[in-house]
């Protein structure tokens, strides 16, 4: 494996926007017998390595923002890190150019270009979350657990909010377009300034 990690590389067609890149293995590659009967680390042990790095690595980075970025300003107005920001500019930079037009990178500049879910849902490395909800059914097997609730018989009753959480939700729309005004208007201030 470590032989194989060393040679392997993947040339990525040219682009006007970054060239030709060389993708390839770093030099810290883990690699260790996995064995059932106790002789080096079991499942768990890979599992629980595997679920560190995921959440290390979304955590790092604070994975963009929770709200869709329109214009560059929204990017310099965000509420992140230097380091996420530099990733959302990248993101707005890189959508602009006709070759990465089908991933749709601007669209997805809040989530840092990433539009799908944090773990595999692959068919053919692992499984679906659909296939999970039937094997759970199956073993539970329609039998009611002791403490739970299960309505079955479900009805529309309306959408939206209450009058009373409307004004709370206009209030707080209102908060978060001054407060982005406000930052746009500091970051035009600063840059003037120098």
């Amino acid at each position: 494996m470590r032989s194989s990690a060393c040679r392997v590389l993947v040339h990525t067609p040219y682009s006007p926007a970054v060239g030709e890149l060389v993708l390839r293995w770093g030099v810290q590659v883990d690699v260790r017998p996995l064995h059932a009967d106790g002789d080096g680390p079991d499942d768990d042990a890979v599992a629980a390595y595997v679920a560190k790095y995921v959440t290390k690595g979304a955590s790092e980075t604070g994975a963009g923002i929770d709200y869709r970025v329109t214009t560059w300003d929204d990017i310099e107005a965000a509420s992140v890190n230097e380091h996420v920001r530099t990733l959302m500019r990248t993101c707005w930079c890189l959508g602009g150019q006709p070759e990465f037009e089908p991933l749709n990178l601007r669209t997805w500049v809040h989530t840092l270009g990433y539009r799908g879910h944090i773990l595999t849902k692959s068919r053919g490395y692992s499984t679906t979350f659909a296939a999970l909800r039937a094997e759970r059914a199956q073993h539970v097997g329609g039998v009611d657990v002791l403490g739970t609730v299960t309505d079955r018989h479900w009805r529309y009753v309306g959408s939206g909010h209450t009058p009373g959480a409307a004004l709370i939700a206009a209030g707080i729309a209102d908060d978060i377009a001054e407060n982005r005004a406000i930052a746009r208007e500091a970051l035009r201030a600063s840059g003037d300034a120098s």
